[in-house]
């Protein structure tokens, strides 16, 4: 009787720290304590369902892990945004933090672009790129063309 309670709060404990973990750390050991619960209900000694605790957790450890591990963790896409990073670029809305406003053309792609400053920088202006946060493209001035896009420097930033 002392075996059942035991594995019965072995069981339960593993079930509540896999739940409150959520990491497939302690599901295995669960399975194995649930096995040697049935093994003591069924009246076989305590050596017999220690082994069989420890023979079961390991065997759906080694089974059943990376089969969770291919639906648990992610796949995460390769992207080429970082090749965008330390190129200059030609500003092609006015970047205003204040309006959330902004975009670059880099490469012949249309960027959301944001100061990395804060300033105003307004479009026509050539930009260098620094950093990419989701969807924003981080940017700092290089040369300021307050009226018109200078064909220059246009025609660098399309080619970078």
């Amino acid at each position: 009787m002392v075996e059942l309670v035991g594995w019965l709060i072995a069981l339960v404990f593993f079930v509540i720290l896999e739940a409150v973990t959520a990491g497939m750390v302690s599901l295995w050991f669960a399975g194995g304590s649930a096995v040697a619960l049935l093994l003591a209900a069924m009246g076989l000694s305590l050596p017999v369902q220690v082994i069989a605790f420890f023979a079961v957790s390991i065997v759906l450890l080694l089974l059943l892990r990376p089969m969770a591990k291919r639906i648990v963790v992610p796949k995460s896409t390769a992207t080429n945004a970082e090749r965008n990073i330390g190129v200059d670029a030609l500003v092609t809305e006015t970047i205003d933090q204040l309006h959330n406003k902004g975009a670059i053309k880099l490469g012949g792609t249309e960027w959301s672009a944001r100061s990395i400053d804060g300033t105003i920088i307004p479009e026509g202006s050539l930009v260098h790129t620094e950093r990419i946060e989701g969807v924003y493209i981080y940017v700092s001035l290089v040369e300021a063309v307050p009226e018109a896009i200078n064909e220059e420097n246009a025609r660098k930033a399309f080619w970078n």
